[in-house]
C-alpha cells in the first residue's frame, strides 16, 4: 500500500471497552457470573471474555446485560467518559457590558455549547437598553433590585426572585434602587448577532 493510501485510509478508532464497567457492576450486585449467565443465557466463559475486554459485546448483548444488572446500557461506557470540567471562581473571563452594563462574568467558561451561564453587576441605575437575541433566557437575581421590561410587561425583582423570557422578543433591564444588582443569567449560546433597538420613552 503507498504512503498516499495510507493516508487517505479513515483513521481506526478504538472499540470502546466496557469489560470492567460490567464487571463492577455484577460485583456490586454480588452476583457471579453464572448467576449472570443465567439471567441472560450467556456462556460464563464468554462472559468472562467481555469482562476482560477479550470479546467486544453487540449492542443486543449489552442489553440483555443491562436488564440483568439493572442498569441502562449506557452505564457500560461511564468508564471510557470525558471528566467534568471545573471553572473555578478565579478564572470566570471576565468582560464590560456594553451601555455601561458593568461587570459580566461567564461562570460557565465558555464550555457550554448550547447554554451560557452568566453572573452579571450591574451599578445602580444602569439599564441594558432594548435588545434581542436567540432562545429563552432565565434570571435569578442574587442582589439588589431590578426592573424586567418586555413589550407591555414590567416588573421588579428582588434577591431570589425568578424570571424567564423569550429572548427573541426585545426586552430590557434596569438596576434600580441605591446598591448594584447582581444577575445570574442562563440563556442559549447563540450564534447569530444579538440586535438592539432605540430606546423607548423612560418608564421611571
Amino acid at each position: 500500500m503507498t504512503e498516499r493510501q495510507l493516508q487517505e485510509r479513515p483513521p481506526v478508532r478504538p472499540r470502546p471497552c466496557v469489560g470492567p464497567a460490567v464487571r463492577r457492576l455484577r460485583r456490586e450486585r454480588g452476583l457471579t457470573l453464572a448467576e449472570v449467565a443465567a439471567r441472560t443465557g450467556l456462556n460464563i466463559g464468554y462472559l468472562s471474555q467481555v469482562e476482560t475486554d477479550k470479546a467486544s459485546p453487540s449492542l443486543e448483548t449489552l442489553g440483555s446485560l443491562g436488564d440483568a444488572l439493572a442498569v441502562p446500557v449506557a452505564w457500560f461506557f461511564l468508564d471510557g467518559a470525558a471528566p467534568p470540567r471545573v471553572v473555578r471562581t478565579a478564572d470566570r473571563p471576565v468582560r464590560h457590558g456594553p451601555r455601561g452594563v458593568g461587570r459580566i462574568e461567564d461562570v460557565d467558561g465558555g464550555a457550554g455549547r448550547d447554554v451560557r451561564i452568566v453572573e452579571v453587576s450591574m451599578p445602580a441605575g444602569v439599564r441594558t437598553g432594548f435588545h434581542a437575541h436567540a432562545g429563552d433566557e432565565h434570571h435569578l437575581v442574587l442582589a439588589g433590585r431590578v426592573r424586567m421590561a418586555q413589550g407591555d410587561h414590567v416588573v421588579e425583582l428582588g434577591p431570589g426572585d425568578y424570571l424567564v423570557w423569550d429572548a427573541t422578543i426585545p426586552h430590557d433591564a434596569q438596576s434600580i434602587g441605591d446598591e448594584p444588582a447582581t444577575l445570574l443569567i442562563v440563556g442559549h449560546r447563540a450564534h447569530g448577532p444579538e440586535t438592539s433597538q432605540p430606546e423607548p420613552p423612560d418608564r421611571s
